[in-house]
Order: C-alpha cells, then structure tokens, then sequence
C-alpha cells in the first residue's frame, strides 16, 4: 500500500475515534455492566413502602392488574404486565397514556399494604444504567439519535484500523513490549485488543446503529419505495398479531394464570416472564404472553397470543418459526446485549466491554502522545485541551458510576443518577483546570476511592445493616468492586511515577523545579 494511502487511513482512523471514542467509553463501560441487569435489580435500596417479594408470582400479578385497572380505566386499551422474577422481586405493570406533549409512562407496582403504588416513569438504577450505555446521560431521543450516528463512525474506525494494522499483523499481534518506551507499549496493547476482539467490535458497530437508527434507516423505503405501505407489511412482524377494534362490549377475561397455563400448553418450553393486554374487559380483548425458549439458537425470544377472554390461541412464536426477518433483528439484539449462552456469554461480554473502553481511552492518550513537542517543555493546546478532556470525560464516567453504585444503596430509588452527573461534571471540570498529570492522578485515586465505598455500603440495607452474602448479586459487585479498585489505585500510582521520573518534556509530566 502506498504511503500516502496508509496516511490517509491513519487520519481517518485518528480523527474519527476521537470524535466518538469519549463517547464509546461510557457506552461501553456502562454497557459491560448492563450484561448482568436482571441480577442488579437486587442492589439498590428498596423504596419506603415497597412489598417483599411474593411467594407465587402471578396471583400477585393478578392482583396488581386488577387494582391498577379499577383506579385507571384508560389503563385498559393498552398495558404491560410483568411477572415477579428475572425482571424484579415484585410485579410491575406500565401503560402510555397519550397527551398533547406525546406519550406519558406510568409504572406501578404492589405496596407494603398490597395497594398499587405509582413509581417515576424510567427513574431506576438499572433504567438509568440502560440509559448511559444508550445515551451517555443525554436526553434520551438526541442520545439514541446520537448514539447511531457514533457507531457509524465506530465502524469506519474499525475498517480503518484493520487497513492500517494489516500490514503488521502477524509479527505484532501478541508483541507486549514493556521498557522505558510507555507509548510502544500502550501502542502493543491498543492494537492487539483491537484485533483480538474485532468480530465483537464488528457486531457492536453494526448493532448499534441499526437499534439506534433503525426506524431512520426505514424511513427512505417508507415514503420513497413502498409508498408509505412498508409499516403496514412489517405489522406481521413487529407485533405478535394484528391490533383489532374494540366491540365495546364488555367480557370477563381469563385469569392470569389460565392465560398462562394454556400458553405453555401451545408452546411446551415457554418461560412466560410478561403479558402485553389490548382492549381488557372487552370481548375482543387481546392478550399475548411473553418469555423465553431456550432452542439452542442464538434469540429464544418466545411468545403466545390469546383471545383474553376465550383463550383462544391466536398465534404461536418460537425461535425455530420466526420468519427471517424477524430472527435478524431478534438475533441482533441477543448479540448486542449477550442475552444468549447464559453465564459464559455474560462473562465474556463484561470483561469484552471493559477492554473496549480500555481500547478507546488508549487510542485518545495515543494522539495525545503522537503530537506533542518532544524537544520543548510547552506543549499545544490541543493536545493539553484533548489530554484533559479523555481524563475528565473517561474517569469521570468510571467515578461516576462509583457513586452510581454507592448512592443506589444509601438515597431512595430515583435520587442516583444526580449524584452520577454532580460527580461527572464535578470531575471533567477537575480535570480541565488541574495540570492534566496532576488531575489524571488525582481523578484515579478518586476512582480507586469511590469504587472501594462499593463493597461498604453493600452492608446498608433498606433498615440498617444486612448480611453482605445474603446474595449472590451482592458478593459480585463487592470482589469486582474491589479488584477495580486496586487497578485504579495501580493506575494512579503509575502515573504518578511517570510525571515526577517520565520524559519531561510530556502533557503526563509534573513541571520540573
């Protein structure tokens, strides 16, 4: 290849990481933690009044439903009823309400004294773990749209970065070179994470974008091939049967549980987890029961659609007979998110993640050393503004959700996320007014820190202490809190050594007296 040609590829792959690396950062870190979501639902501190868990989940479920319906009636033309267990230790049901401002959420879920109690619409530890890995805490709709526009550019990284290495490939792939030459190093590291875990990357890209701008990307074939009738063919497909009026004649619909038997009676295997109902209490009332199916295939997506008030069985889905276009995306979404391979695949995605946001912290401080003066102790202020601001957005973001973890366990469900932006933005605006060696050192030990505080306040429960092994949700995030932890404290070590022994002549220099 011709060197030109590699230049240009190398200014490429430089300039379109910086511009979504900071970004990728806290999607992947936030995201190699959403892997294990159904299991965090246990941390955070249960809310005043919240009911325990129940001992059969669905009479529960029923009861909630029922109560929900009679002090909301418009719940009824459209709602969502999960059962107690992988998605939470109680039931919750949530329904739009439409309003001049657009769709409006409501969450339900039992009390203490068994009557429903309305939580804030999207305001958990888990929906705001979610939301940062979707959305690096902008408001949602820009972040999403934001976030499909960054994997695109995430994938031209990757191309580019494959064309530049390709040449090198198998002499460098394993070479770990670790000397005086600190860059050589980072540069052996950054580049053999990239290639070892590029199919991961590769999917990610692709996921990403199409989840993030999927309805975007239809829109062009919408209006400009099918003639606005390309949402009516994909009905078939994006719901489990066709939205039929209401007769507005009242009916007696089934109980949850015959609902649920006879699903698991149409499609033996079915795990039902939630039911979607259309129209309740009228005789066209529609219910379709949710959950998985374990088919050894890559989506175990499984679904069942009733007549609520017959039991008629409409339609059955399982992963062996979903047409193919539907298996793409339902496959697309196992993948992105490792909802397929139970524990093995959820391990592999966390520790996969945080590599890959250890790949795009690497590759900004790599452009930060590549252009800096080796022969004059200034520095540009590009490189100084660039330095300082991957420190401040990249730590700031691990900080932050450090707090994220602590103050979930000690403030009441909805306050977290506060204290995640007071100590992000409290650490960026550290590090863009602090000598850029001095605020990285420092932002670590704050990490080292706040991340510590983890395995402490696990001890707080809802009322006072509680047993830390009491579960196994608990003990996890305390030895990897704990092992992360120590990896700060080494980190703010090693930079400490490398601004006061390190070349002086570096943003990562502490100035010389």
């Amino acid at each position: 290849m011709k060197a030109a040609t590699l230049r240009s590829f190398l200014a490429v792959h430089s300039w379109v990481g910086l511009i979504a690396g900071m970004a990728l950062f806290i999607a992947f870190y936030a995201g190699a933690i959403t892997v294990f979501s159904h299991q965090l639902n246990d941390w955070p501190r249960p809310a005043a009044g919240t009911a325990s868990a129940p001992e059969d989940p669905v009479p529960a479920a029923q009861a909630l439903m029922d109560a929900v319906l009679a002090q909301h009636p418009r719940a009824a033309e459209s709602f969502f009823l999960v059962l107690a267990g992988e998605h939470g230790p109680v039931p919750r049901l949530y329904w739009y309400e439409q309003t001049p401002q657009g769709d409006f959420g409501h969450l339900f879920e039992p009390g203490a004294d068994g009557a429903p109690r309305e939580l804030p619409w999207r305001n958990g530890f888990v929906d705001f773990l979610y939301d940062l890995h979707f959305t690096a805490g902008l408001p949602r709709t820009f972040g999403t749209y934001l976030f499909g526009v960054v994997s695109i550019l995430y994938g031209l990284a990757l191309v580019s970065g494959v064309v530049i290495y390709a040449p090198v490939l198998l002499k460098d792939l394993f070479a770990l070179r670790p000397g005086r030459n600190v860059k050589r190093l980072w540069q052996d590291a950054h580049n053999a994470i990239g290639m070892l875990s590029l199919p991961f990357h590769v999917v990610f890209a692709w996921s990403g974008a199409v989840l993030c701008l999927g309805l975007l990307l239809l829109s062009p074939f919408q209006y400009l091939v099918f003639g606005e009738r390309l949402m009516p063919l994909l009905q078939v497909d994006f719901e489990l049967t066709p939205h039929v009026e209401a007769a507005a004649v009242p009916a007696q619909m089934l109980p949850v549980a015959e609902l649920l038997a006879r699903a698991r009676a149409a499609s033996p295997g079915l795990r039902p987890d939630s039911l979607s109902y259309h129209d309740a209490g009228d005789a066209n009332a529609r219910a379709e029961v949710y959950g998985s199916n374990d088919q050894r295939r890559l989506n175990t997506l499984g679904g069942v659609a009733l007549e609520a008030a017959t039991g008629k069985v409409l339609r059955v889905m399982e992963p062996h007979t979903m047409s193919p276009g539907v298996a793409s995306l339902r496959g697309l979404q196992a993948l992105h998110f490792g909802n397929f391979g139970h524990a093995p695949v959820q391990w592999l995605y966390f520790l996969l993640g945080l590599a890959g946001a250890f790949l795009f912290y690497s590759g900004n401080l790599l452009w930060v050393e590549a252009r800096r003066k080796r022969r004059q102790p200034g520095q540009p202020v590009r490189t100084q503004v660039m330095a300082r601001l991957t420190v401040g957005v990249c730590l700031g973001c691990i900080a932050g959700v450090s707090a994220l973890f602590v103050a979930a366990r000690l403030l009441p469900p909805g306050q977290e996320k506060y204290v995640y932006y007071a100590v992000f933005l409290a650490s960026v605006l550290w590090a863009l007014l602090r000598p850029t060696a001095r605020g990285a050192c420092e932002l670590l030990l704050a990490c080292a820190l706040l991340t510590a505080l983890v395995p402490l306040v696990s001890l707080h429960g809802g009322g006072g202490l509680a047993v830390p092994w009491r579960s196994g949700t608990v003990l996890m995030v305390d030895l990897f809190a704990l092992l992360l932890a120590w990896s700060y404290w080494s980190m703010a070590r090693a930079t400490a050594r490398r601004a006061r022994d390190g070349d002086p002549n570096s943003v990562w220099a502490l100035p010389r007296k």
